[in-house]
């Protein structure tokens, strides 16, 4: 019987610090409170640049491009929201003035 030697597991490198936050703050950004979209947003942005300059070291790539695509729909759907209580008050501002 021969033995082999054993081969190293696969290198995984340490997903970024902030992966997690960002993922946490899309999805309440999306479902909770629109306002966190737009940290989201822009954490996931410099996130992915850091692991994109990190040549490899950094990992949770696509966790923080999961966090910043719903921090990018949250921060829509939070300007949608506004603009329509903008037109609200303005609708309601012109009809009490007629």
């Amino acid at each position: 019987m021969s033995q082999h030697p054993s081969t190293p597991p696969p290198f995984r490198p340490q997903d970024h610090p902030q992966t997690t936050t960002i993922l946490i703050l899309g999805i309440l950004g999306l479902v909770a409170c629109g306002v966190l979209g737009p940290f989201a947003w822009s954490m996931g942005n410099k996130a992915l640049r850091e692991i994109d300059a990190s040549n490899g070291q950094l990992g949770g790539r696509d966790t923080v491009n999961v966090g910043r695509i719903l921090g990018i729909i949250a921060t829509i759907l939070l300007g949608v929201g506004l603009a329509f209580v903008v037109v609200l008050v303005l609708v309601g501002i012109y009809s009490a003035s007629v």
